[in-house]
């Protein structure tokens, strides 16, 4: 048995390549096209591993994915592939439409063949499941309650934009052609092998080198915190039992304003890693400007993944943010090599 995964060398996809290959002895073909975000050391563990099998290319690249599905015949697609950082997709939004419209596109006609030239029980058990955001929603008020499946689409940034139109894609080709798909809306993840330009590795690698740790605005922008091997489990629960066309939202249940986050962050480190100079890592904190059409708040309502597939996140936000930062201490040979001078060069950019 063999699944396809594509974007598997990004942060949610690599976590879930580990922990698939961790917990099944089911191959995975893994799909990547290797942009900024995208890194092999992510799964340097895998490399003598037969049940990996690595191929560099793009979901936007129609023959090649129409070959891998001839070739390894999956049971299954799983599309992690996709831009993903609002602040990018605000200074150019073309790579975004590329990848997460146009690529999703592809990816869902290439299935879409492979799927009518399977024949009985492998053409029942197919599935194709993408992997998108709470951000399609857009923004809730501190009263509102959090988003369900059933809310409207409302899109705010040009990331989350093209995020809402491929979900809408992936439901079409269901409704349309039968294709049997799944779709899970997540929270913010956080956790081992994130790329340094998110909001939680970000305060960690600039508290730890002495750089200001930026927060925009007045801080009070509140996320539901996923831990992602969370996400990845509940990934793999949708996958095994979720009914085709239906979507799952999966978040944390941890809803924290982005200063309270930072704020615990720098806690941690006074406690594991205390500057030289025995002050605390808050006074690095600076507040700058907001970016454009910055939404307030996003929370997710993960009750129908618990009352239909009982599912729940096993890690709390105290947990899972502890995890983390000692995952970054400890691994700083990874971090250098993905901190390379493009990225600096973006940061200088993005926060002066």
């Amino acid at each position: 048995m063999t699944i396809l995964v594509t974007g598997g060398a990004g942060f949610i996809g690599g976590n879930f390549v580990l922990d698939w290959l961790a917990s099944q002895n089911e191959t995975i073909v893994n799909l990547d096209a290797l942009t900024y975000a995208g890194n092999l050391e992510t799964l340097q563990s895998l490399r003598q591993d037969a049940r990996h099998v690595f191929v560099h290319g793009d979901i936007g690249d129609s023959e090649r994915i129409s070959a891998l599905l001839r070739e390894h015949r999956p049971r299954a697609i799983v599309n992690f592939a996709a831009e993903s950082h609002v602040d990018r997709s605000i200074h150019g939004p073309g790579d975004f439409i590329h990848t997460n419209i146009v690529g999703t596109f592809n990816l869902l006609e290439c299935a879409r063949e492979y799927w009518n030239g399977l024949e009985g029980g492998e053409r029942e058990a197919f599935r194709f499941l993408h992997v998108s955001t709470d951000e399609v929603y857009g923004s809730l008020s501190a009263e509102d309650p959090p988003f369900a499946e059933t809310n409207r689409y409302e899109p705010n940034s040009p990331y989350s934009a093209s995020k809402a139109a491929s979900d809408h894609l992936v439901r079409a080709w269901h409704h349309t052609y039968g294709l049997p798909v799944l779709t899970t809306n997540c929270s913010n993840n956080y956790g081992p092998y994130h790329f340094p330009e998110k909001l939680i590795p970000l305060v960690i690698l600039n508290a730890l080198a002495g750089r200001p740790l930026p927060i925009y605005g007045d801080g009070q922008q509140v996320r539901d915190w996923l831990y992602v091997k969370d996400h990845c489990s509940a990934i793999r629960r949708v996958l095994d039992a979720g009914r085709p066309g239906e979507t799952y939202n999966v978040g944390g249940w941890n809803e924290k304003a982005n200063l309270d986050v930072v704020r615990t962050i720098c806690a941690i480190l006074d406690e594991l890693r205390p500057r030289d100079d025995g002050k605390a890592y808050q006074e690095q904190i600076r507040f700058v400007d907001d970016r454009p059409g910055h939404d307030r708040r996003y929370a997710i309502d993960a009750r129908k993944l618990e009352r239909e597939l009982g599912w729940r996140p096993a890690e709390t936000f105290d947990s899972g943010i502890r995890k983390t930062v000692e995952w970054y201490l400890s691994n700083s040979k990874w971090i250098a090599h993905v901190s390379d001078g493009s990225y600096r060069d973006w940061l200088n950019k993005q926060y002066g």
